[in-house]
């Protein structure tokens, strides 16, 4: 299994050096990628909770969230071998005409590193301040997929859809991998788990039980097979989203909270569920040297080769 990290995009110390920190400390280390999120500024009285469950508050270092765009293009400039990736972007905030130039310029300047993570997000405030309707978000997103299918295959770009139109047009702007960059989904509904098993490259998950994982995952793939895909080739990555505590948490706990000793075994549970890729984002105001230091701690106790403590 893969190690991927979330980088210093957001809280306080996020900003151009500890960017470029956490680049080259990724390939010092040997983490497989480095991730971003999607957030807008947060609002004081939020109607919902974090990531949509009731009375969860949203982690306060999410109200200063630098561009991921952005900070993928300053980590890709900062390093050479790590993949860069988004989970997940909030697919129906952006025009998909745009969103496709954007990710295939992330593809380009990378040479070839991006993994894309999309989803439908949560938040009726952000969709609002976006200016983004919520109703018929499913249909926004599997047209954001048609669009990037259209400018990522051969020829000129079209698209006639629902929700817009592109006329035939010149597209020599093309991904650096071919036939594209690696499409996750976020999905946690039968229809969006369908979804994956349709058009994406893996599945995305964030903030599940451990133990739901497994089956959930054996769903994707049964449904890929009877689509005529090869479930082989579809990826699970998992976002674990780590609240690290200085003592065990007795009893019943959330998924990837606790000790640093629970929080290794959780990843290895989430290993042993099929994952292909976990994706480490310590929750909290961390400095640069703790954020880097535990995810080096978790990687080493999961069994990172070449993981050493970074200063």
């Amino acid at each position: 299994m893969h190690i991927g990290i979330h980088t210093a995009q957001i809280g306080p110390s996020a900003g151009p050096d500890a960017i470029r920190s956490v680049a080259v400390a990724a390939e010092e280390i040997g983490y497989s990628s480095i991730w971003v999120l999607d957030r807008l500024p947060a609002a004081i009285e939020p109607r919902e909770g974090y990531g949509g469950m009731p009375g969860v508050p949203l982690p306060p270092e999410q109200r200063r969230a630098i561009d991921p765009f952005v900070v993928l293009a300053a980590t890709a400039a900062a390093s050479t071998r790590a993949r860069i990736g988004t989970s997940v972007l909030v697919a129906p905030w952006y025009p998909p005409v745009v969103l496709a130039r954007l990710l295939t310029s992330l593809d380009v300047i990378s040479a070839g590193r991006l993994t894309v993570g999309l989803g439908m997000g949560w938040s009726t405030d952000e969709f609002e301040a976006a200016g983004v309707p919520r109703r018929g978000l499913a249909a926004r997103l599997e047209e954001a997929l048609d669009v990037l299918d259209a400018h990522w295959s051969p020829g000129p770009v079209a698209h006639e859809g629902q929700h817009l139109r592109i006329v035939a047009s010149h597209n020599e702007l093309r991904p650096v991998q071919q036939p594209r960059p690696p499409v996750l989904l976020a999905a946690y509904s039968p229809a969006g788990l369908d979804r994956v098993a349709r058009r994406a490259d893996g599945w995305n998950p964030a903030g599940l039980p451990v133990d739901v994982l497994a089956p959930m995952w054996a769903q994707v793939r049964d449904q890929a097979a009877s689509y005529g895909r090869d479930p082989d080739a579809l990826q699970l990555v998992v976002r674990a989203n780590i609240h690290l505590s200085d003592r065990p948490i007795d009893g019943e706990r959330d998924a990837y909270a606790g000790s640093i000793d629970q929080v290794i075994d959780d990843v290895i549970a989430t290993r042993d569920a099929g994952a292909d890729e976990v994706i480490l984002g310590l929750v909290g105001g961390y400095g640069l040297d703790e954020l880097l230091d535990g995810y080096a701690r978790i990687a080493d106790g999961v069994g990172l080769d070449s993981v050493s403590r970074v200063a």
